[in-house]
């Protein structure tokens, strides 16, 4: 599987002033996979996973480099060389002595090439244990985009004309690029989702099994990072309710649907270790639509998007023909999963997303997000009904030019673009560079 962000770790790798790595993710985005990919470009690589106990023993030097570079050096049976080595410590979150000594490896080996792999599970959550701020370049890695699915698929020539963003040469293939992203909503962009569903020859059952057994390896890491009960299952219920508040008619989260007589006061802390854990994206309601956007943000109005559009079809039941032989589930969860692919692009465009209602609500905006400097109101159509009233709104009353994504075609109008849900992510990702 070929991953986006492997341009970013070979210039990481071939700077000459470089900071130890932190890659950081949810859990099975494919974190391991691409530091392996890059080890292979060294003359030696060195790996140790602090999932074993064995491995963790080799940081009880505490802060010492050279000492603790040696425990590896042995353990692994591997020469550590400056600029011939890689050194990568897998699952960094399981000892919080290895994440204080990225300092130190900054500090007196700034010639070595040391990496890391965490999941945001832990490593926000180690008490007492202060993340090396100014001493490792951090790097966020997401769940596989559509593009990156379509390259798995077999399909490298037209996952390089989608991003080419030639849209005349793209009318082509539209009906087959179409049939590839109804997969993805199903299988969605978890690595080990879209292997099964590979290797098994287009197998949906394979994929479902494992969201199923992911959403039970999420759910048994909050007690495991959480130490208080009552703490870990406002967790659980706010993380479960995601799905059914997406369900609703304008997806905002409330917390009131959490549980009966549920209060933010009591599930805003459960609902912030959700997102710092990378398992939800929260998208804050703007009030006014003009640059910076956070600026304008309204902190109590909010909705919350999974980490990835496969796992919301997984949590909504949704079966592979509501999506693959018609629109049923497109039309009867009121465009969640729509919504929720387009945010997923987004986010792993590194766009930062937002939404608008107007003061009355009589008109609202899926997203809204920062373009070529300029506001970009961002409607979301599921299918080809292009009635775009509220976007139409918001950009006479604020002299806008609009985007809209939908199953149509590429077209320009003098106040509105259309841009392919197919192609959402990776148009709004080139602006963005």
């Amino acid at each position: 599987m070929q991953r986006e962000i492997m341009r970013d770790l070979a210039s990481w790798a071939a700077r000459k002033q470089r900071m130890p790595l932190v890659l950081c993710g949810a859990r099975q985005v494919g974190k391991t996979y691409v530091l392996n990919q890059l080890g292979a470009t060294f003359e030696s690589y060195a790996y140790i996973n602090l999932m074993a106990e064995e491995a963790r023993a080799l940081f009880a030097p505490g802060y010492n480099a050279q000492r603790v570079l040696e425990n590896i050096s042995i353990y692994t049976g591997t020469r550590i060389e400056p600029g011939k080595t890689l050194v990568v410590i897998d699952e960094i979150q399981e000892e919080p002595k290895a994440l204080t000594l990225m300092k130190a490896f900054c500090e007196e080996t700034p010639n070595l090439h040391v990496a890391a792999a965490g999941s945001y599970l832990g490593m926000a959550h180690h008490a007492g244990v202060s993340f090396p701020v100014g001493k490792v370049e951090t790097l966020d890695m997401h769940p596989m985009t559509l593009v990156e699915f379509i390259r798995a698929s077999g399909e490298e020539q037209l996952a390089e004309l989608i991003c080419s963003l030639d849209f005349d040469r793209l009318v082509a293939f539209q009906d087959k690029i179409e049939r590839l992203l109804r997969r993805y909503y199903y299988v969605g962009g978890m690595p080990k989702a879209v292997y099964e569903f590979i290797q098994g020859g287009e197998d949906y059952a394979a994929a479902r099994e494992v969201q199923r057994q992911l959403f039970a390896d999420y759910r048994s890491d909050f007690s495991k990072h959480v130490p208080d009960a009552r703490e870990v299952e406002r967790i659980r219920l706010a993380f479960d309710s995601i799905p059914a508040h997406l369900g609703r008619e304008n997806h905002k989260f409330v917390f009131g649907h959490i549980a009966k007589g549920s209060r933010a006061k009591n599930f805003e802390t459960a609902i912030q270790w959700i997102v710092d854990c990378g398992l939800a994206a929260r998208v804050y309601r703007v009030d006014k639509l003009a640059l910076p956007l956070k600026f304008y943000r309204d902190l109590s109005a909010f909705k919350l998007y999974l980490l990835d559009v496969g796992l919301l079809g997984c949590a909504m039941e949704v079966e592979p023909k509501d999506v693959i032989l018609s629109n049923k589930a497109l039309e009867e969860y009121k465009g969640a999963l729509t919504e929720q692919y387009v945010c997923q692009q987004l986010v792993a465009g590194g766009v930062a997303p937002y939404y608008w209602t107007s003061t009355g609500g009589g008109a609202e905006l899926d997203f809204v997000v920062r373009h070529e400097g300029q506001v970009a109101p961002l409607e979301v159509k599921a299918e080809e009904n292009l009635r775009a009233k509220s976007l139409r709104t918001a950009c006479d009353a604020y002299r806008l030019q609009g985007f809209r994504t939908s199953m149509s075609g590429y077209r320009q109008q003098s106040w509105m673009t259309n841009i392919p849900l197919w192609a959402v992510g990776e148009y709004f990702r080139a602006k963005a560079k």
